[in-house]
């Protein structure tokens, strides 16, 4: 089969995939009628946990996927599931007092952590931006501009670069900073620093502000001279003090192969040439180290190493959806087959064994063989929907397939 044939036919699939499982789980399943916003945890075994916290991150996500959605497939019924998410996140979530969103609530909407964590800051940015995108409802694109000028106001280190990591209620400093209880407690991180860079993407797509496109470039810069290390191969550092010196010597693949593309798309978004090819020998050397450290025989990823080799070897929804994109990206740069071949692999595994043909969506986790583990069903660490598992990889991967073979089939 020719490169072309290859491509059509995994975006064939890939939407299929979309169209026919993972975005009709979620209206299906996830929405929570008696409260608003969507339910914070369903399980493996598809119980619905209707008393768990609701997360910013959640609410965000899944108003970007349903927006992108409707921008590309045009169907009212996603219309409808971006303005259910969009409601919530404008409602309960919204600091009034203070503005910008708060970390997370109850299952009823009441405030049970008022932290202003800048990832999610960046995420309620990145999905009202596509809200706009999709609809051109002037509201979200100006709360999208909010958004951006709280993270710019409270968040920048205008003396070192980079942003914090989250801030107090009304902005003010915070001895504990973490993401969530597996993360290090630091003031800046890859994955906060990441989706500000692709939150600013979408920004600039539908508001090409001279002060974004400036904050653009420098955290552009950061990523390539502060984040990623060499040794002992191409990867992201993960945690950092105020002046980038490193904490730990994690690596972690799914993050590598997510920015290896990323990284390169926010370049071009920016139009910087300069950055643009810098970005692109940056991401390519970083989809090459995982390429020939993370992936296995059979098309899958492994999940984590450290300096010294491979620390976990489970399997993870969310890298796999990376990789497919990130292995695609590198081959239209190259032209290198096997880069497209490590792409149709990847999904290869993903439909053997991560989707759910009976149910949809995605398993979380697998062990190395491909298996789930055997308490999936009832462990929230392997759940259908939770704090950190939504359609956004998976979804995104599709629509970003969808779009770079359009002009293919």
């Amino acid at each position: 089969m020719s490169a072309h044939d290859q491509i059509v036919k995994l975006r064939e699939r890939m939407t299929e995939d979309l169209l026919q499982r993972t975005l009709p789980f979620w209206i299906r399943h996830a929405v929570d009628r008696e409260h608003g916003g969507i339910y914070g945890r369903i399980t493996g075994d598809m119980r619905v946990w209707k008393d768990e916290p609701k997360m910013l991150v959640i609410c965000a996500r899944v108003l970007w996927t349903y927006s992108a959605a409707y921008r590309v497939f045009g169907k009212p019924e996603f219309l409808e599931m971006a303005k259910w998410a969009r409601d919530y996140l404008l409602g309960p979530f919204w600091d009034e007092a203070n503005s910008g969103f708060f970390w997370q609530v109850s299952h009823r909407g009441e405030v049970t952590s008022d932290r202003k964590q800048t990832y999610g800051q960046a995420f309620a940015l990145y999905a009202l931006a596509e809200h706009f995108r999709a609809t051109g409802l002037a509201e979200s694109l100006e709360r999208a501009i909010e958004t951006f000028q709280l993270i710019e106001r409270h968040c920048f280190d205008p003396r070192l670069g980079g942003y914090l990591e989250a801030r107090g209620r009304a902005w003010g400093p915070l001895e504990d900073m973490r993401l969530s209880d597996r993360d290090t407690n630091c003031p800046k991180s890859m994955n906060t620093l990441l989706h500000v860079m692709e939150a600013y993407s979408n920004l600039l797509r539908v508001w090409p502000d001279p002060r974004l496109k400036e904050q653009q470039a420098r955290l552009i810069q950061v990523m390539l001279e502060r984040v990623i290390r060499s040794d002992p191969y191409p990867h992201f550092d993960l945690f950092f003090q105020s002046d980038w010196t490193p904490i730990g010597d994690h690596i972690s693949f799914g993050h590598d192969i997510e920015g290896s593309w990323l990284l390169t798309e926010a370049a071009d978004i920016l139009g910087d040439t300069g950055l643009r090819e810098q970005a692109r020998e940056a991401g390519l050397a970083l989809a090459r180290a995982v390429y020939m450290h993370a992936v296995e025989p059979d098309g899958s990823l492994l999940y984590e190493a450290d300096a010294r080799g491979i620390v976990n070897t489970d399997k993870h929804w969310w890298p796999h959806a990376e990789a497919v994109i990130g292995f695609l990206n590198a081959y239209e740069f190259t032209a290198e087959t096997f880069w497209l071949e490590a792409a149709v692999s990847c999904w290869n595994y993903i439909e053997e064994r991560f989707i759910d043909p009976i149910e949809g969506e995605w398993r979380a986790k697998l062990n190395r063989e491909g298996r789930p583990y055997p308490d999936y069903p009832a462990d929230p660490d392997q759940c259908k929907v939770g704090p950190w598992k939504c359609p956004y990889h998976n979804s995104r991967a599709c629509f970003e397939v969808f779009t770079r073979a359009k002009g293919r089939a």
